[in-house]
């Protein structure tokens, strides 16, 4: 999967082309599938994670169906729809809306979670965008957050040269080691050397996962140079019938100019 503008050849999605042709192994079970190939691109997971070593017998790598599984695909006239098979362990069916703005540089995913079989479960729609090593990563934080300074750590190392200045929180890809911060912010902006991309969270009440987060930023370390801008929506309780979902949009934008900051601050005004 990738997202770039018309006529350009790079995009602003991370890939793993040496993956290419590839395809996932399969197994009945979540226990007996090897380790995780990451393909790259966006996907979908069900939050929390904390939950998945109850669900499905190990922490990692996702659950099967949401990750690790052909989707069927039926291409419409502003778009794809992917649907999964149903989840072994959720008991849970992901339905994929991808559609691209006929006028705008837009592209929006709406995310489906179908509780089909199994007893009841309490998710959140989570997104994962991985996208390639930026310039610099924002995120205008909320001046009504809940959080301490309007983020979290969501693993002890803080990403590198993270800075807030006017309301707008950036960082830098850490080269040695993962991290991950969480806000209550609904918009995150990633600017690369030729792109800019803004991803926005739907927004709505709700109790929201790993202690409130609408979004969360991870960066990989050396050698899979990535970045992961991921969304998630409220927790829901569903049982077999259920229906939630959630919507990502994503605007890209040339770089205009030679100063990250204006272009995050340029495409976070638009």
């Amino acid at each position: 999967m990738q997202l770039r503008l018309t006529g350009e050849a790079d995009g602003a999605f991370w890939e793993s082309r040496e993956l290419d042709g590839e395809l996932h192994a399969t197994a009945p079970n979540q226990a007996d599938l090897p380790e995780w190939i990451n393909f790259g691109g966006d996907k979908c997971w069900p939050a929390p994670q904390s939950d998945w070593l109850v669900r499905q017998g190990r922490d990692w790598p996702p659950p099967i169906a949401f990750d690790s599984s052909p989707m069927d695909a039926v291409a419409g006239e502003d778009g794809v729809v992917l649907t999964s098979p149903v989840d072994s362990a959720f008991g849970i069916q992901v339905t994929r809306h991808v559609e691209l703005d006929a006028e705008l540089p837009v592209m929006r995913i709406r995310t489906e979670f179908h509780k089909v079989i199994g007893d009841t479960v309490r998710v959140s729609v989570w997104t994962i965008t991985q996208m390639n090593d930026p310039e610099r990563v924002f995120v205008p934080l909320r001046e009504d957050s809940k959080m301490p300074g309007g983020f979290i750590l969501l693993i002890e190392a803080e990403p590198e040269r993270l800075r807030i200045e006017d309301g707008l929180l950036s960082f830098v890809r850490t080269r040695l080691k993962s991290t991950k911060i969480g806000m209550d912010a609904t918009c995150m902006a990633w600017v690369g050397r030729k792109l800019v991309v803004r991803i926005d969270a739907e927004a709505g009440p709700g109790e929201y996962p790993d202690g409130g987060c609408v979004t969360q930023v991870y960066t990989s370390p050396d050698p899979v140079p990535y970045v992961e801008l991921e969304t998630l929506g409220p927790l829901a309780t569903m049982s077999a019938g259920d229906r939630i979902e959630r919507t990502t949009t994503y605007t890209i934008m040339p770089r205009s100019t030679t100063d990250p900051e204006a272009e995050a601050r340029k495409i976070l005004c638009s």
